[in-house]
């Protein structure tokens, strides 16, 4: 058996194990185990194992990931998201499907300071989804805009999906949020623009707008300011050089908390709740950690990952048409998988493929975060898409009177967005990398032409 085959046969066999509903962190390491054992023998993969837990948890970058948890579940449990949505709608409300646009912008807006699809989608839709259903708004059109809405937890900073991403790659946590401003920007927009559409197309699933008065307006940019503060403070500290991502996040945890008890929304009962959310997520992912590690270290003994790199090399396939494969495929696997641990057991197979391809001359590091950057949108598309979707499910526990395939059609016009994003992204890698390039040439109004050529196709 080849080593190509033999990594292949480790993938079949952890599929095999989840397809029989056994957690995703041992299906990965049950694998992992027997392939190290067959490769290199049981004294190698018994010193192998005794510091494996050791050098994964003891990586400083790793606790960003509890503490961006723990600042998005006190945001959660302290109904921040009350505020956010009345100020989109004040916003927004002046135009038809306006209801639905403020429900997505509070989901964009929530999400930066929660980094989680689901518990944007969850909190965004307990507060605009009552209100969408008193103003009439159809179910399909409330519960689709929420659920497509409640991705962009995923897409804007503090992406959890993004942190790791950057542990596993070796990339620079603080340009990959930087490169995600960009990208998750049109997907809000983009978003909005689908509803304004549709509304259009089919005006009888929003009704007529209604311009919110100039004393609600002024109230709803009262309420909203401190969530402001939190960004302003935690990413400009970042950017700035003030902080690292790590102290960024400590820092907005520690806000956060402040606001959420001067608010009165957390109690000592939510707080509980918030900690051991965060614990338990963490945990989760952790045990994941360690189950995919001992899966990459059985394919690196494989050299899997070093031939699939040389055996697509050396077909001729165009790069573009390779990153479009790649792309479909995590589109497939999301249907099934969760983000989490897709980027984990992927990642460490695909990443040296990529890398190893010629992307419009583009630098190895440009790359990498050009390439996070397009997997973290693929990622968000998988959890609206058919037949899974896991905000779409969300949505459908939340709003019981309304058949899922209702939602599902009222996601279509996302998905277009959605495919017409990507295109772009794949296309102009400027859009991901023009931030980050103005970043390093320091800020300086010379640095935005540079920038752009620079990163240009």
């Amino acid at each position: 058996m080849s080593h190509l085959q033999f990594g292949i046969a480790l993938f079949a066999g952890m599929l095999a194990l989840m397809a029989i509903r056994v957690p995703i962190s041992i299906a990965m390491f049950a694998p992992g185990a027997v392939g190290y054992v067959i490769l290199a023998g049981w004294d190698p993969f018994l010193n192998q194992i005794k510091g494996a837990a050791y050098a994964r948890f003891s990586v400083y970058d790793l606790s960003v990931i509890p503490l961006f948890m723990l600042m998005g579940a006190f945001a959660v449990q302290s109904g921040l998201s009350k505020a956010l949505f009345g100020f989109s709608n004040g916003l927004l409300g002046r135009f038809r499907g306006g209801m639905a646009m403020a429900g997505v912008l509070a989901s964009a807006a929530f999400g930066s300071i929660c980094g989680s699809a689901v518990a944007t989608t969850a909190t965004v839709a307990q507060t605009a989804l009552p209100e969408m259903r008193r103003f009439n708004y159809s179910g399909r059109l409330a519960t689709a805009s929420l659920a497509a809405g409640g991705t962009l937890g995923i897409l804007l900073p503090p992406s959890v999906t993004l942190v790791v991403y950057a542990i596993l790659t070796e990339q620079n946590i603080s340009k990959l949020f930087l490169a995600a401003y960009i990208p998750g920007l049109i997907a809000a927009v983009g978003y909005v623009l689908a509803i304004a559409i549709f509304v259009r197309l089919y005006p009888g699933h929003a009704p007529e707008p209604s311009t919110p008065s100039r004393a609600e307006f002024i109230d709803s940019v009262k309420n909203v300011w401190p969530i402001a503060l939190v960004f302003i403070v935690v990413f400009g500290g970042i950017y700035s050089g003030k902080f690292t991502p790590v102290e960024g996040a400590s820092v907005g945890t520690a806000m956060t908390f402040i606001i959420a008890v001067a608010t009165g929304g957390l109690t000592l009962e939510k707080f509980k709740q918030a900690v051991l959310s965060t614990a338990q997520t963490s945990g989760m992912i952790f045990m994941i950690f360690m189950g995919a590690d001992m899966l990459n270290a059985s394919l690196a003994l494989s050299q899997m990952p070093t031939e699939l790199a040389n055996a697509v090399g050396h077909l001729g396939i165009p790069p573009l048409l390779v990153m479009v494969g790649v792309m479909i495929f995590y589109i497939i696997l999301g249907c099934v998988m969760d983000e989490m641990s897709m980027i984990m057991l992927t990642i460490p197979v695909l990443f040296p493929v990529v890398m190893g391809l010629d992307f419009f001359g583009l630098a190895t590091p440009e790359k990498a975060m050009w390439f996070g950057i397009l997997i973290l949108m693929v990622v968000e598309i998988g959890m609206i898409f058919p037949p899974v979707g896991l905000t779409v499910y969300i949505m459908n526990g939340l709003a019981k009177d309304v058949p899922m395939s209702e939602t599902y059609k009222g996601v279509v016009p996302f998905l277009i967005s959605d495919a017409i994003r990507m295109t772009l992204l794949i296309l102009f890698p400027v859009l991901t990398l023009w931030l980050v390039r103005v970043s390093d040439c320091g800020w300086k109004a010379q640095c935005l032409v540079h920038a752009f050529r620079a990163a240009a196709p």
